[in-house]
């Protein structure tokens, strides 16, 4: 690990609450500002002297476009891991390399305990064909941690033997235990073609992207085919992404629910430099300082609002963007 860290900052973040988020802020954006190369070369770009920064809304955020050919490094340190974008358009991957797996893995823990409950209560069933068949996926890291932590011999991947999924399902439904369907869109609704089920214990999160595989869906409309066909009342959501350690969850109607480490701001659409109010659709940036040895201030393409009691929406991306990442649905 770099020498410029402090070695209590991993776990002050991962014990952050939310009224000591400002400060802890700036902290890591002074340390990514001088340790940073890349970043430190934007912020002279645009002129501004991080000592002048003393509140997050005035922290300039990098576009996410530089994890394509450029490395995102704070301080010296070798990747035990690089995580790469799921490659769904026809440019270049994105990279995020990391010092350490454990620290993902248990940010990912910490932030799915908070929102659902102790792992071990769960069986995990993951339904990620596009993921798996590709490496280097943070999103199948994360669901295998799951299953390891479920500790449930019927936890596992699937591919696209939907027979051996539902049996699963249903032998699962069956244990009282809670069970989790985790899956891309496209191959929740190929599934969805062979019900309608009786599964209304079911937790069935969706996270996003039909990777080419079929017609992008609004959000109440993917909602709506899964709801009937699976018999949930309602559909889970995940937001995430290669370029972010941090995820949110959406238990309903897309509200998304962020760690107290994670916070997303709004952007003016044509003013990537004003942020807006609550309420007003705009740009997502979204400042992560489990990131802290990359960049914790990452200006995605995605496009999105804020309520006033901080859940977000996420309502599709910038036109000419590429479609790739976690839960990237087209919204009207």
């Amino acid at each position: 690990m770099m020498q410029q860290f402090d070695p209590t900052l991993p776990q002050r973040i991962l014990n952050l609450e939310q009224n000591g988020f400002e400060s802890l802020a700036l902290e890591v954006f002074r340390l990514q500002a001088e340790h940073n190369a890349l970043y430190r070369q934007y912020l002279q770009c645009l002129k501004c002297d991080p000592l002048s920064v003393h509140k997050t809304a005035d922290i300039p955020f990098l576009p996410i476009g530089f994890f394509k050919g450029h490395e995102v490094k704070t301080g010296a340190w070798q990747p035990e891991a690089v995580f790469e974008s799921s490659g769904t358009g026809t440019g270049a991957r994105s990279r995020h390399a990391i010092p350490g797996v454990n620290f993902y893995l248990e940010v990912t823990e910490q932030i799915f305990k908070a929102a659902y409950g102790p792992l071990d209560e769960f069986i995990i069933l993951a339904l990620l064909p596009s993921y798996l068949e590709r490496q280097h996926s943070s999103l199948v890291l994360m669901a295998q941690h799951f299953m390891e932590l479920s500790g449930h011999p019927l936890s596992g991947f699937y591919l696209y033997e939907h027979n051996e999924l539902i049996a699963a399902v249903e032998k699962a439904l069956g244990t009282g235990k809670k069970v989790l369907l985790l899956g891309v869109s496209f191959a929740l609704l190929d599934l969805a073609e062979q019900g309608p089920f009786d599964w209304k214990n079911l937790i069935v999160m969706e996270t996003g992207g039909m990777k080419g595989r079929r017609q992008e869906l609004i959000r109440e409309e993917l909602h709506n085919i899964l709801c009937n066909a699976f018999g949930v009342s309602y559909i889970h959501s995940e937001y995430g992404m290669t370029e972010l350690l941090s995820q949110a969850y959406a238990a309903r109607k897309g509200l998304f629910i962020a760690p107290p480490w994670m916070q997303v701001y709004i952007r003016e659409v044509n003013d990537p430099f004003k942020q807006i109010a609550a309420g007003r659709t705009g740009g997502i940036n979204v400042v992560d300082l489990a990131n802290y040895s990359t960049c914790s201030f990452i200006e995605t393409a995605d496009l999105g609002l804020k309520h006033e009691n901080g859940t977000f929406e996420v309502l599709g991306r910038f036109d000419n963007s590429e479609a790739r990442g976690c839960n990237l649905m087209l919204y009207s």
